[in-house]
């Protein structure tokens, strides 16, 4: 199977499991979850899908000679996440919106649940070694380190709402190892060069303010229709475009669902103010300090760069925001 992917081109994918799990309703659901939530109305021109961003990390993986099952492992590693991602830290489990981790709270029950587990007992792969991340270090690891999610969501940061050229990015690949299990750059350059832009990305995108205007005006929109009952749990774990065709079929018969629409797609206006609001909402704030190749050893970029390592020892692990909508 011949697939192309806009950081990492045409690539052939023979591996008989890895197939079998691609094309699992599983894995195809994720064409349907948008990988940054519900960015078209707030970023516009930069909707990319979960299963995009999932391929992209296997790619990734597979690139830097991983091993098959570290592959495997995060190919599926985002298939408990629900319609509009993030968003749903902000509808039935509010208390997670600090660390925006519902999927990963959910991860081993709901994977059990499909048929990932038969398409790996096939290949005769151990389902419980697959799903346990500590097997795999180049996959998931605690900031400030990389990982390879946090490298794949990155680029594509930077391609679809950054907006810049994919040199920028192949700039970053053709600087960066796997050695001994750990992401680390060539050289001081480029390692603080992508903590910049992974700093430039997180102040914007993924904990700035119209982010977090949008992680509050969705959720409040899904949890009024789920509580009006027009979805179901069963509705949150299908695709995006299933729960707007329902939220749509009840905006005209529904005034403070209407609002809430309006709302969700950025109609609104909404300022943040501490003293004067009605939402008080929290963001997952992310910041890295990559490892490089310093002669003979291995530094953190804070380590040589004072005023980073003031940036990554004072940086809130969240953001807080105080919001009020005109209406």
């Amino acid at each position: 199977m011949i697939y192309t992917d806009p950081i990492y081109w045409s690539i052939n994918i023979e591996e008989p499991v890895i197939l079998d799990l691609i094309q699992s309703p599983t894995l195809q659901r994720l064409k349907g979850i948008d990988q940054a939530w519900y960015f078209e109305p707030h970023f516009p021109d930069s909707k990319h899908t979960r299963f995009e961003h999932s391929l992209g990390v296997y790619l990734l993986l597979k690139r830097y000679g991983a091993s098959i099952e570290e592959q495997i492992s995060w190919l599926i590693h985002d298939v408990s996440h629900g319609t509009f991602s993030h968003c749903l830290d902000y509808v039935f489990d509010e208390g997670s919106q600090k660390e925006q981790n519902h999927q990963d709270n959910i991860f081993e029950e709901f994977i059990k649940k499909t048929n990932i587990p038969d398409i790996l007992r096939k290949h005769w792969f151990d389902v419980d070694y697959i799903i346990d991340d500590k097997n795999f270090p180049l996959k998931e690891t605690i900031l400030p380190d990389l990982c390879a999610d946090r490298i794949d969501y990155s680029f594509r940061t930077m391609i679809y709402y950054d907006k810049q050229p994919i040199e920028n990015v192949h700039y970053f690949l053709n600087h960066l190892k796997a050695i001994d299990k750990k992401w680390i750059f060539n050289d001081f350059e480029s390692a603080k060069r992508y903590a910049e832009v992974f700093h430039k990305n997180n102040d914007v995108f993924y904990s700035g303010i119209q982010s977090a205007i949008m992680h509050k005006s969705v959720g409040s929109c899904l949890k009024h229709a789920w509580n009006m009952w027009y979805l179901t749990m069963d509705d949150f774990y299908s695709i995006d475009q299933q729960v707007l065709d329902k939220i749509t079929s009840h905006i005209e018969t529904d005034a403070q669902l209407s609002i809430y629409w309006e709302r969700m797609n950025n109609k609104i206006p909404c300022k943040n103010d501490p003293d004067n609001y009605e939402f008080h909402v929290f963001c997952k704030s992310r910041l890295v300090d990559p490892l490089f190749i310093d002669g003979n050893g291995i530094k953190r970029v804070s380590d040589v760069d004072i005023e980073w390592k003031t940036i990554i020892q004072t940086a809130p692990k969240y953001k807080e925001y105080f919001l009020k909508f005109e209406k």
